[in-house]
């Protein structure tokens, strides 16, 4: 089971925040579908990869999977004054969108060594549709130095999520689907990376074309 990742209140926290908010939010208001949520192993290290389109992505990938998932999150957000102590309370890290930040990959390792499921947009940035076109190396680099299963996971929906001009989440259908569960690359060798990667986007971008 994971240790020291957190303390014992940030997960009381953690749970209370889920089902107070977010699992009534996912199931009620976004009319929440999950599928493949017996492919999620229950304890021990797992690299959780998605595709990404609105800021609620990662409560709702967290929420799906059953257990908690560290998420890298932009640096910006934690210099927001209570959204800052919000996201890094539950288990965020922070990353440098604009530079190869070693200080987000030793927090991923670190999270992982310590069994603990750690989360990947795999193209790194939103995407207006949700599909994965330019998917990133680093999700395969960190599963190969963890030596951590990837498990890839489909946001349909989201995107639609946040429309320019409200503050206010729209009604939107949500469907997450898990695939089943991809081995890391036996090494750093950028052929890997790149077999691993590519084998990541093909599986994420098949269950998102599933839809509703």
């Amino acid at each position: 089971m994971p240790r020291n990742r957190e303390p014992f209140v940030s997960l009381m926290l953690y749970h209370a925040f889920k089902w107070s908010v977010v699992s009534p939010m996912l199931h009620l208001y976004f009319r929440g579908r999950i599928y493949g949520a017996e492919q999620v192993p229950k304890e021990g290290p797992l690299l959780v990869v998605s595709n990404h389109a609105s800021n609620f992505d990662p409560p709702i990938v967290s929420c799906s999977v059953r257990r908690p998932v560290a998420f890298m999150a932009k640096e910006e957000l934690f210099s927001v004054p209570v959204l800052g102590q919000a996201i890094r309370l539950y288990g965020a890290y922070p990353v440098n969108r604009l530079s190869a930040d070693r200080s987000a990959i030793r927090s991923a390792l670190q999270s992982l060594e310590q069994g603990w499921a750690t989360g990947i947009f795999l193209q790194g940035t939103r995407t207006p549709d949700g599909k994965i076109t330019q998917p990133k190396l680093g999700a395969a680099l960190i599963a190969a130095k963890a030596k951590a299963p990837l498990l890839p996971v489909s946001l349909w929906g989201t995107e639609k999520i946040e429309q320019k001009g409200s503050t206010i989440p729209q009604v939107v259908p949500v469907t997450v689907r898990i695939g089943e569960i991809i081995q890391p690359p036996s090494s750093s060798n950028k052929e890997e990376l790149e077999a691993v990667t590519q084998k990541c986007t093909t599986a994420i971008n098949a269950l998102h074309d599933l839809g509703r």
